[in-house]
């Protein structure tokens, strides 16, 4: 009865042409006083979700390191740094896009912000070097995966807010993986 109530006090209230925030904000007051759940109940998830939003905070603060480091041409430091320690071997420049995206997803976290961030340094140089474009542009997203199991990883710390996993662990469980996942993509 009351998710039926809550659907059309919904309909009604987007139907009158407010907005869906209103519509969901009237709905669910009303499901909440003709459903007879108990508010107290309302508190205490409330109290859990404000919680774990400090964990969540960690999300778009690892995106904002690696817009200012590209902002600062930090990353095209650490591209060159890495070019260079690589030296003339056979293939050089892919495992300096590999190693590169393993030392980018330790700051940032997430397989999005490394693409982003270096992909286009990385892909540029591949190009410049004579590389196919469809070579680079898979070297580049193959080597941004690893981005998920190096912390800090966003998907390790959106699994232990939902689960109470140690996050700590969790970094330590996630490190050498990651390493033996980027060596792999380089052999």
């Amino acid at each position: 009865m009351g998710i039926i109530l809550f659907l059309i006090i919904f309909g009604a209230v987007f139907a009158l042409g407010y907005p869906i925030a209103f519509g969901m904000i009237m709905g669910g007051i009303a499901y909440f006083i003709f459903s007879g759940i108990n508010l107290s109940t309302l508190t205490d998830i409330m109290a859990i979700q404000l919680q774990a939003k400090d964990v969540l905070l960690a999300v778009p603060l690892f995106i904002l390191a690696s817009n200012i480091m590209n902002d600062s041409e930090i990353t095209n430091k650490i591209f060159d740094f890495v070019k260079k320690a690589m030296g003339p071997v056979r293939g050089g420049l892919g495992y300096a896009n590999i190693v590169t995206s393993i030392i980018f997803a330790g700051i940032s976290g997430s397989e999005i912000a490394d693409v982003a961030g270096i992909g286009n340094i990385e892909i540029k140089a591949m190009l410049d070097d004579g590389y196919d474009g469809p070579f680079a542009c898979a070297v580049t997203c193959a080597s941004a995966t690893i981005s998920p199991i190096i912390p800090p990883s966003i998907p390790m710390v959106i699994y232990a807010m939902l689960t109470g996993a140690s996050l700590g662990y969790l970094f330590l469980a996630g490190f050498l993986p990651g390493l033996f996942l980027g060596t792999l993509e380089m052999l």
